[in-house]
């Protein structure tokens, strides 16, 4: 399935409430919710309070990218709050497996995001443990970035590794995607688009249903195979 992710950092923040209840009309299945610490990341978020309000106003899966460093610490704080799968960066943790581990105990999806410079090969021996992998296309912490062409190469490589193993893996891109370079991505093997300013700036219901309508003809091109 191809999955939708609209990035709440992009949002208006006067009006999360409406601007979710378009999203999540128009089509959208996830809430990307970027959670920055000021040390991983340079930029400072938002956090758990957030993330417990907006859960009161939609049923969009809370997909949490955790920019922080050694987020296993936060991981019962994040589910408390209404998180459904928790992405954590191969770089933040110095014992990833317990991370992973943690996050899998809690009875959350376990992700791991990579950054643009970090090779698919440090994810070889936890791979069978993850429900999805975040290839990072633009530097984590700012929005607005261009899309990294090199992320298409880490992508395939990754779909091409979990073919292999027989793994049913999500690989979700984040940084840069648009409707314009999407296609591209969903050839490499990627299944999961966070878009920010792709779908926020703007007429937010007009920006989800052009994903929309991509993911809708090469889900229908895949059903006449």
């Amino acid at each position: 399935m191809l999955i939708l992710a609209p990035s709440l950092l992009a949002a208006d923040f006067k009006n999360l409430a409406a601007q979710i209840r378009a999203i999540e009309e128009a089509g959208a299945k996830y809430l990307h919710l970027d959670v920055m610490d000021g040390a991983f990341v340079p930029s400072i978020s938002f956090g758990m309070p957030v993330l417990s309000s907006l859960r009161g106003c939609t049923d969009l899966v809370f997909d949490v990218h955790m920019m922080v460093e050694e987020p296993g610490r936060y991981v019962e704080d994040i589910k408390r709050a209404g998180a459904d799968l928790i992405c954590v960066h191969q770089e933040a943790c110095v014992h990833l497996d317990r991370t992973v581990n943690q996050i899998r105990e809690a009875g959350l999806k376990a992700a791991v995001a990579l950054n643009p410079a970090t090779p698919v090969s440090t994810l070889k021996h936890i791979l069978p443990e993850l429900d999805m992998a975040l290839i990072m296309s633009v530097n984590p912490g700012f929005g607005g970035q261009k899309f990294i062409p090199y992320a298409l190469d880490k992508v395939r490589e990754l779909r091409a590794e979990a073919d292999r193993r027989g793994l049913s893996l999500d690989i979700q891109v984040d940084g840069g995607v648009t409707p314009d370079n999407v296609e591209e991505l969903i050839r490499a093997g990627a299944n999961i688009f966070v878009a920010g300013s792709a779908v926020f700036k703007g007429d937010v219901t007009a920006n989800t249903r052009r994903f929309m309508d991509i993911f809708d003809k090469y889900e229908q091109a895949e059903a006449d195979v």
